[in-house]
């Protein structure tokens, strides 16, 4: 095996395997080293194994799904769209589909087939990929002449070392330029055990605080609890953290509502036997991550977002007049029974009255539940369960027109371990893509 490259990738990840066979159809030399035994470990588990490629839309709104970061997608988005990721899959033989969410997936519905693919053109134009291969430091070489390590024979300042090892063995390598591609902190099942974190630290980075995203929420509430397994397709949820009030404190503790970015979704939810899950409170997790005992947290629900509170008064004015039926009876129309009933006790109106017993006191309450019902939040599921990082290398530390380091010259990164995290729907395998490609363009 050649000893020296023009590029060595660490990560055979989403970004790490686009960037190869990018940097490889130019003609570089590229070597990909991945821990794992097999390659795209998360993509093979991602979108419940069937891996959600990109988002059905223009590339500005890709942008603006990751919030004020997002800014800096603009350079590699114009240089690989969603639009672009779709048609290379599809001539790589991966047919896709667009469902109602706006999500795009193979219409194999096989995650397999994409890491296929991704892997297939790497190798096509003769880059060589290493699995089961851990790399354990990353150095650049100084004091040396270029001669040593490449042909240019200028003196140095660039160029890296390669340190690893495969069953047991120690290897090492060249390379005139290094892309890191580890990802994070998540799913560490797959391997992102953040190990790009020390590597790019001693390199003259900065790592801004980490903390799991897009993953379950816990609540203490039994009554929440109860509610395990059912859906909801189509609600509005808002995060609230309120400092200083504590989860103990109760509802009418004082403290200051904190401002967050990103806190308001609406599409599916899902209670379980923890707490809450599906795309809307996953989406709004990452405001809940890392916060201090002395903060209360709460999610906010708007089960009807398309009806107005007085229009629902006015709904209940004529299911009043029509029959004397039992609350949960009527407000099943609206949602399911199981909820409706637990409303009703959690607002004191009884286990199921019937419309016409119903006081107006609690009548009125039990409509503006509909329109926030109040969940306490203790936290979230952590990383284990988390489908991003939040945090990571600052995106201002990075040259977005070729992903370079702005600390270290030759060194490159891309994907997750930066500072960029977006919501569920294929935005965040999108950003990985896109810097991808675009420091495969650029190595060598």
């Amino acid at each position: 095996m050649k000893t020296h490259w023009d590029a060595i990738i660490v990560g055979g990840g989403a970004a790490g395997l686009w960037a190869a066979g990018t940097a490889a159809e130019r003609g570089k030399r590229v070597l990909v080293l991945e821990k794992n035994n097999k390659a795209g470990v998360k993509i093979l588990m991602s979108g419940g194994t069937r891996c959600n490629i990109t988002h059905h839309c223009d590339s500005k709104r890709i942008a603006e799904a990751f919030g004020k970061q997002g800014r800096v997608l603009l350079s590699v988005l114009d240089r690989l769209s969603p639009s672009d990721v779709v048609q290379m899959f599809e001539s790589e033989g991966v047919a896709t589909k667009i469902e109602s969410t706006g999500k795009v997936f193979p219409v194999s519905d096989h995650a397999i087939d994409v890491r296929d693919a991704l892997v297939r053109r790497l190798v096509r134009f003769g880059a060589e990929l290493i699995t089961g291969c851990s790399v354990q430091d990353i150095r650049p070489l100084q004091g040396e002449t270029q001669e040593t390590v490449s042909k240019r024979g200028a003196e140095i300042g660039n160029g890296f070392q390669v340190v690893a090892q495969k069953l047991g063995q120690s290897m090492q390598w060249t390379s005139d330029t290094v892309l890191i591609t580890t990802g994070g902190l998540s799913y560490s099942g797959c391997g992102t055990t953040g190990d790009g974190y020390a590597w790019v630290k001693q390199m003259g980075h900065t790592v801004t605080s980490l903390k799991p995203a897009l993953t379950p929420l816990a609540s203490p509430a039994p009554w929440v609890h109860e509610l395990s397994g059912l859906t909801l397709e189509d609600i509005a949820v808002r995060a609230d953290v309120i400092e200083g009030a504590g989860l103990t404190q109760g509802a009418g503790a004082g403290g200051k509502p904190m401002k967050l970015e990103r806190r308001e979704y609406r599409g599916g939810f899902l209670w379980t036997h923890l707490g809450c899950s599906g795309p809307t409170s996953m989406n709004v997790s990452r405001c809940f991550s890392d916060r201090s005992q002395d903060d209360r947290l709460e999610l906010v629900l708007d089960l009807l977002p398309d009806s107005t509170l007085q229009e629902l008064e006015d709904w209940i004015r004529q299911e009043t007049l029509k029959s004397n039926r039992a609350v949960s009876t009527v407000l099943s129309q609206r949602v399911p029974k199981r909820l409706a009933s637990a409303i009703l006790q959690s607002i004191g109106g009884g286990r199921d009255p019937h419309l016409a017993e119903l006081p107006k006191g609690i009548r009125i309450r039990m409509l503006e539940t509909l329109k926030r019902l109040v969940v306490p939040i203790s936290g979230t599921l952590g990383y284990p369960k988390a489908e991003v990082t939040a945090g990571g290398v600052p995106v201002g530390e990075v040259n977005f027109q070729d992903m370079q380091s702005r600390k270290q010259p030759g060194l490159y990164l891309a994907g997750e371990i930066l500072d960029l995290d977006g919501p569920i729907g294929g935005f965040n395998f999108q950003a990985a893509w896109s810097t991808g490609h675009t420091a495969g363009l650029h190595l060598g």
